[in-house]
């Protein structure tokens, strides 16, 4: 079922003190939204504010899931329930082949697949209720051509997408105004301002066609 547009909806975006999460939230202001910060460096959700004026931030330790209850209650108390989430918490290290895929390594970058299953928990009764609800998260391109060096990266990756299409399939069951969607890049550099117009995007489409997709971007 397609919306109407982003405009009045309330969107949160996990891991939003990065460049991409800055690009996200100000295209989702100036369609209209309103637009949640979560971020665990509190400096950087200050600067974030000054930088982008109109959303309201909030810190939390996303991979904690107490820490996400206690968000998930602050943010319904101060904007009620949630439209959409959009998951940008990420991070690359790898290379050295698979001699080189380190405990460390994986541990760091595993803590984005567990704040995913945390946050899509936690917000999904919101989702569903929601009469456009959106989950999106970016992905890799290296999830279908995957290398030695990217091993570590490319199997959380991986985990993240399954858990997506699993997101997608209760989506399916539950709420026809509902979806989760999958963007892949090869890098987000350069392409903030393309994932930010995508995201707003995914307000204007229809729920049944988006959901469970998988779409790849890529410089023009």
């Amino acid at each position: 079922m397609p919306a109407d547009g982003v405009e009045g909806r309330t969107v949160l975006i996990a891991g939003a003190t990065s460049a991409s999460g800055r690009a996200v939230a100000r295209a989702l202001l100036d369609a209209g939204a309103r637009v949640v910060v979560v971020g665990s460096d509190e400096g950087r959700l200050r600067e974030l504010e000054a930088e982008v004026p109109g959303v309201i931030a909030e810190r939390a330790d996303l991979t904690d899931g107490d820490d996400v209850l206690e968000l998930a209650m602050r943010v319904h108390a101060r904007v009620g329930d949630v439209d959409g989430v959009v998951h940008l918490v990420g991070g690359w290290r790898g290379g050295g082949g698979i001699a080189g895929q380190t405990e460390e390594d994986y541990r760091v970058l595993e803590r984005s697949f567990t704040a995913l299953r945390y946050v899509s928990r936690v917000f999904w009764d919101d989702l569903i209720a929601s009469p456009a609800g959106r989950i999106a998260i970016v992905s890799s391109t290296t999830v279908g051509a995957p290398t030695a060096g990217s091993a570590n990266y490319t199997a959380v990756k991986a985990a993240s997408e399954s858990w997506m299409q699993s997101l997608a399939q209760g989506i399916s069951k539950a709420a026809a105004t509902a979806a989760a969607v999958t963007f892949r890049v090869t890098s987000l550099a350069g392409l903030e301002d393309q994932l930010a117009a995508s995201v707003v995007d995914l307000w204007r489409a229809d729920a049944s066609a988006l959901n469970g997709s998988v779409t790849e971007l890529s410089p023009a």
